[in-house]
């Protein structure tokens, strides 16, 4: 019998804030669970930063060099296979609650469609069972149903001085039983029910996407300052000094993308501030992690569990104060270190801990293995089930690689402070366990030594007794860039026996 197939991805859950890996403050006792009975992938990155690059590596398994989502808005080329459309092959009717933040292909739409006013369109291929966009509004109109009668705006975010809002962890105008992710986890288990035949679902969760607020009793389940230290110099000025990416991040990133309501710049806000908004961020996490057990316990219930695959994972991560910054981009590791368990009934790996370097772009590549289906294009990324079937894949990974394009198309605000093109407003990171290499197109170049270094302060491309090493890891980059250089039809030869391929890949 086919499996159920569930993805879930949680926006924005940074890659150590689980507490199966030991964090010292956050509790995550439903995906722990998940991790004992399948696989945790420890070392597992983000292909790229923001949402729409990010999930577009997710649902292509391509990287963003060659999948082209370079912003929020780019479109997705719609010559690209994907998750959903590989699931219809398998016979399945791939249904989305939540959304993807996929921009369609103007080429194939009319300009006056109204597609091409949105990056939030559906990923082709999916059912939509329940959508929710950025403006809320399938959930305010649930909440209203639920009597909050004021509830037409993203305003019920608000928290704290209704009049001044800043770094706060009140409690905003809905329950814990009200938000996002119970809206979406009650959508996709009344859709569930319903199903009599094996089923794939995409649950796509919002949070812990800021705005950072969470009502009661997360909003206080965490103490301000308990965690971990974070990962930045002693002053701001030394990280703006690191390189011109830092300094035009900290010059330009507002507080109100944060916490709603609020003015002014990030760069404002003080070392207690940072502390309460990442114990808001933890009860955020506790939040979706509540919900998850929701949708677990109703699979065990139903007699399910056994017969679904689960996905676990997120599209990027967040820095959460890390270098004195929030949000996501760049080249940190808090942006791109992101959770990933995959629970498959059938799997011989329990329980397993797996500390091989892993991307995003695996997922798909992945599912079509486990499906029985072909991906209809190249893959950057790689079957995952080998880690799945307790077994060491030959030839893997030995490195991270994700990319970052801040272009700005639209205004050219990015390109006009830096003076560049937008074809060169972009960086690529190699990272291994001894050392992270970020090139840029348009800007210097970084190295940091993560062994004497592990907290990214200390640049040292340019010091001399780093040369080697620099050139080492340029060209490491350069390969890996070649070698995933769009393969689909140059694994074909036209012979006189027809189209030949017997690709060597490896």
């Amino acid at each position: 019998m086919k499996p159920n197939v569930l993805l879930v991805t949680a926006d924005q859950w940074r890659g150590d804030c689980l507490s199966s890996v030991g964090h010292p403050v956050v509790r995550t006792p439903n995906v722990d669970r998940l991790a004992a009975e399948g696989v945790l992938f420890r070392r597992h990155y983000a292909g790229a930063a923001p949402c729409s690059p990010a999930r577009a590596s997710i649902y292509t398994g391509l990287y963003q060099m060659n999948h082209r989502v370079c912003r929020n808005g780019s479109p997705l080329d719609a010559r690209f296979d994907n998750i959903a459309l590989a699931a219809r092959r398998a016979g399945y009717d791939p249904t989305l609650f939540g959304y993807t933040d996929v921009s369609p292909d103007p080429r194939t739409l009319h300009r006056n469609d109204p597609h091409l006013t949105t990056y939030e369109g559906v990923l082709p291929g999916f059912t939509t069972g329940q959508i929710l966009l950025e403006n809320e509004k399938h959930w305010l109109s649930w909440l209203r149903s639920r009597g909050h009668a004021a509830a037409f705006t993203r305003d019920v975010h608000r928290t704290g001085d209704k009049d001044g809002c800043d770094a706060n962890n009140g409690a905003p105008d809905y329950d814990a039983e009200e938000t996002q992710t119970a809206f979406l986890a009650e959508s996709f288990l009344r859709w569930m029910e319903q199903q009599d035949a094996p089923w794939f679902a995409h649950v796509s969760f919002l949070r812990p996407h800021p705005p950072f607020c969470v009502p009661a009793p997360y909003n206080e389940m965490f103490v301000p300052g308990d965690g971990p230290a974070y990962a930045r110099a002693a002053r701001r000025e030394d990280e703006r000094a690191l390189h011109p990416l830092l300094a035009y991040g900290h010059e330009f990133l507002g507080k109100s993308s944060f916490v709603y309501g609020a003015s002014g710049l990030v760069s404002d806000w003080s070392k207690k501030d940072f502390d309460v908004i990442r114990a808001v961020y933890f009860g955020m996490i506790a939040e979706v992690d509540a919900q998850l057990g929701r949708i677990f316990s109703a699979l065990r219930e139903s007699g399910r569990w056994d017969e679904t695959i689960i996905i676990f994972t997120s599209d990027h991560g967040e820095m959460m104060g890390d270098h004195w910054l929030l949000g996501k981009g760049g080249f940190h590791e808090g942006s791109y270190h992101i959770p990933l368990v995959v629970r498959d009934p059938q799997a011989t790996a329990v329980g397993r801990q797996v500390d091989a370097f892993t991307s995003a772009a695996d997922i798909m590549p992945t599912l079509c293995e486990r499906l029985g289906v072909e991906p209809r294009n190249h893959q950057d990324g790689a079957s995952l089930l080998p880690f799945i079937e307790d077994a060491q894949p030959a030839g893997w990974r030995d490195a991270a690689f994700w990319e970052f394009d801040f272009r700005e198309v639209a205004t050219g605000t990015a390109e006009d402070h830096f003076g560049l093109p937008s074809s060169r407003c972009n960086l690529a990171v190699i990272r291994d366990e001894a050392f992270k290499y970020v090139h840029f197109a348009g800007l210097s170049p970084l190295l940091f030594d993560l062994a004497r270094d592990p907290m990214e302060l200390q640049n040292v491309a340019d010091d001399p007794a780093y040369a080697t090493i620099r050139l080492r890891y340029a060209e490491k980059l350069l390969s890996l860039r070649a070698s995933h250089l769009d393969q689909t039809l140059a694994y074909v030869e036209l012979t006189e026996e027809g189209p030949v391929s017997r690709p060597r890949r490896s």
